[in-house]
């Protein structure tokens, strides 16, 4: 399904909507803005998190052309599309807007300081300065964590519980983020208890991520640990083709990899964070100030396994593993 049907057919469903939903809130019509990350070309799990969001939103009695109008931008991890479509919401006046990953929310955040965010998919909103604290967020934004840093180590654990040969891990990250240094930080910290020597791997460009992969896998018992930042989703297919060269095991932070051809995955629900800031947003719409509304970390975590990528490895996935897995792709 392509984004314009995709939009379309959520519009459709007003028409079957409750009563109550369509008639609360009539008094006024309310604008929202939606600055999405990618696009179903590059990120099929967005539009699934778009529908959380706004089913929960009608659950709240907001419905799209009746009581709000919401304008979206889909700027499919263009930097250059994300400050123009930043720029265009907010010349939209609109009452609040949803920015689904940290670059859309810098690019809100440089366009305005007044019109009030809910952000999801951000790993470090403290570190990175886009609030001032977790609990009183102050100025415009507040929203939903992409995960606190005691999840890294969760990474190196499922790595060793899948491939228990493995004791050499590199680690991708961008270390130009603080989330990047503060992911690095909590694996190289956890993976000596548990027998694994890791090394970084910039992901600044793909020839620097080429370089660092191959000359990483020119020695044996090797994995990979793909930490989130938004440099790993724009290198995500080249990050995949790489790990199935060098036929190294990899964990990845977000579904969206192992449905690429990735091995496994272990993050946050992102459909829930949406939901969640629905919730957030319903509560801006009726008053109350982001500055007041506390970031909150993740409550439900997906746990995505790849057997025909892990048979391609000669892997065995675990009977365990498997039993906790939330999707197994065969």
């Amino acid at each position: 399904m392509r984004r314009r049907e995709f939009i379309t057919l959520l519009g459709g469903t007003a028409a079957t909507w409750p009563l109550p939903a369509r008639a609360q809130h009539s008094e006024q019509m309310r604008r929202i803005g939606v600055l999405q990350g990618g696009d179903d070309t590059d990120d099929s799990r967005s539009q699934p998190n778009v529908a959380a969001f706004l089913q929960t939103l009608q659950q709240l009695g907001w419905a799209d052309g009746r009581n709000v109008k919401i304008d979206y931008r889909w700027p499919a991890a263009d930097a250059d599309k994300t400050r123009k479509y930043a720029a265009e919401l907010v010349a939209l006046a609109p009452d609040v807007i949803l920015a689904m990953s940290t670059p859309s929310l810098v690019s809100l955040l440089q366009a305005t300081r007044t019109v009030p965010i809910v952000f999801v998919g951000v790993a470090d909103p403290v570190g990175a300065g886009f609030v001032d604290s977790l609990s009183r967020p102050g100025g415009n934004a507040t929203g939903f964590m992409l995960f606190d840093y005691s999840l890294s180590t969760k990474w190196v654990e499922l790595l060793k519980e899948i491939a228990p040969g493995v004791k050499r891990a590199a680690v991708l990250r961008d270390p130009a983020i603080a989330s990047g240094i503060g992911q690095w930080g909590a694996i190289s910290s956890a993976a000596p208890s548990l027998g694994v020597e890791v090394s970084p791997v910039n992901v600044r460009d793909a020839p620097e991520i080429e370089r660092g992969v191959a000359a990483f896998a020119r020695s044996g018992n090797g994995g990979l640990i793909v930490t989130g930042s938004p440099l790993s989703i724009v290198h995500r297919e080249l990050i995949i083709s790489l790990a199935a060269r060098h036929k190294l095991p990899t964990v990845y932070f977000r579904p969206s990899f192992v449905a690429g051809g990735g091995l496994i995955s272990y993050g946050p629900d992102m459909a829930d964070h949406s939901r969640r800031a629905a919730g957030y947003v319903d509560r801006i719409l009726k008053g109350e100030k982001p500055a007041d509304l506390p970031v909150q970390a993740p409550t439900k975590y997906d746990l995505v396994v790849n057997l025909k990528t892990a048979k391609a490895l000669g892997l065995t996935i675990p009977p365990a593993v498997l039993a906790r897995a939330d999707e197994v792709i065969e």
